[in-house]
C-alpha cells in the first residue's frame, strides 16, 4: 500500500543520504482470457486459480487482483505490455483505473526487446504512445516524477550493450528506463536509468543495487515436471532475505503467470483461511525493512 515511505520511492522529497525503503513490485499478466488456452493446452497451466479462469477486461476482477497484491505489501506491478492496439494495450486504462482508485501503481513491461529488435524510431514512437495515453494517470509508476518503463530482453542484447543504447537514443521523453539484466551489463549501465533480472526458475536473485527478485518455483505447462519445485518454506527464506536487501526493487516474479508456473495469487493447490493463498499470507507477514 502507498505510505509515506513509498512516496520517497516515487518522487523522492528527502535528503539524499536518507533511507529509501524499496519498492515491493510484482510481475503481471493481463493476457486473460486467451492465456488460458496456448500451445493445444486448455488450460495453459497445471495449477486451477481460485478465481476461476479469469477475464482481465473485468473491472471488479482487476480490483480484487490489486487488493490481493496489496494484502501482500506489494506496491506495484510491471504490466506485460504487447504494443499499441495489442489486448494487453486494450486492457491498461481499466488498470490504470483501477490502481488510482486504490492506491496502487502499474509500469509498462515492454516485452517487444525480448523477441526482436525494434529500432529506435519505434522505440521512440511507443514511449511517446505510452506517455501520451497512459503516464499522466496517478495509477502509472512515477520515479523521479518520471514514468518508469520495464524492458525485457534476450542474451543477444549484451554485446556492446546494443539494446540499451537504443533505448537511450529513443528515450527523448524522459521516461524512467529499467532494462534487463545480462551477463556482463554492469558495462551498460550508463545506457539505464536502472536493472532488473527476469529470472523466474530461480528462487533468489541478487542484483545489487538495482533489484533483488524471489520467485516460488516454476513449473512450464508443457513439462512433465516441474524445474523448480515450490516449498513454502524456501519461499518464505526468499521473502525474508528480499526484505533485508536494500535494492530499488524488490521483483516478485510473478502474480500470476500461471503458464510458467510461478504465480502466487490463490490456486487451489494452496488456498488459505486469508482468501489471498500461502503465498501472499507469507508476503504480508514479511513487510519491507525501515
Amino acid at each position: 500500500m502507498l505510505t509515506a515511505a513509498l512516496a520517497l520511492v516515487l518522487v523522492p522529497q528527502a535528503p539524499a543520504t536518507a533511507p529509501v525503503r524499496p519498492l515491493r513490485i510484482a510481475a503481471y499478466y493481463p493476457w486473460f482470457p486467451e492465456g488460458w488456452a496456448y500451445a493445444g493446452l486448455d488450460p495453459f497451466t497445471h495449477y486451477r486459480p481460485s478465481m476461476g479462469y479469469y477475464d482481465l477486461a473485468d473491472p471488479p476482477t482487476i480490483a480484487h487482483q490489486i487488493r490481493a497484491m496489496q494484502y501482500g505489501n506489494i506496491d506495484a506491478a510491471t504490466y506485460s505490455w504487447w504494443g499499441r492496439g495489442s489486448q494487453t494495450d486494450q486492457r491498461l486504462a481499466a488498470h490504470l483505473a483501477g490502481g488510482a482508485r486504490l492506491g496502487f501503481r502499474w509500469a509498462v513491461y515492454y516485452e517487444a526487446e525480448g523477441y526482436g529488435d525494434p529500432t529506435v524510431e519505434e522505440i521512440r514512437a511507443d514511449l511517446e504512445y505510452l506517455r501520451d495515453s497512459y503516464a499522466v494517470s496517478p495509477g502509472y509508476l512515477k520515479v523521479d516524477d518520471r514514468f518508469v518503463v520495464f524492458v525485457y530482453g534476450d542474451r543477444s542484447d549484451g554485446p556492446g550493450c546494443q539494446a540499451a543504447q537504443r533505448w537511450k537514443r529513443a528515450n527523448t521523453v524522459g521516461a524512467y528506463v529499467v532494462m534487463r539484466s545480462f551477463s556482463g551489463f554492469r558495462g551498460c549501465t550508463a545506457y539505464a536509468d536502472g536493472w532488473h533480472p527476469y529470472s523466474a526458475n530461480k528462487y533468489e536473485f541478487d542484483l545489487p543495487p538495482y533489484a533483488y527478485s524471489i520467485s516460488p518455483g516454476f513449473y512450464f505447462a508443457k513439462d512433465p515436471a516441474p524445474r523448480r519445485r515450490r516449498n513454502l518454506r524456501t519461499w518464505a527464506r526468499s521473502v525474508r532475505h528480499m526484505s533485508r536487501s536494500a535494492t530499488q526493487f524488490h521483483y516478485v516474479i510473478s502474480f500470476n503467470e500461471w503458464g510458467e508456473g510461478t504465480a502466487i495469487e490463490s490456486a487451489a493447490q494452496w488456498r488459505s483461511r486469508s482468501g489471498y493463498g500461502r503465498y501472499l499470507d507469507v508476503l504480508h507477514a514479511v513487510p519491507e525493512a525501515p
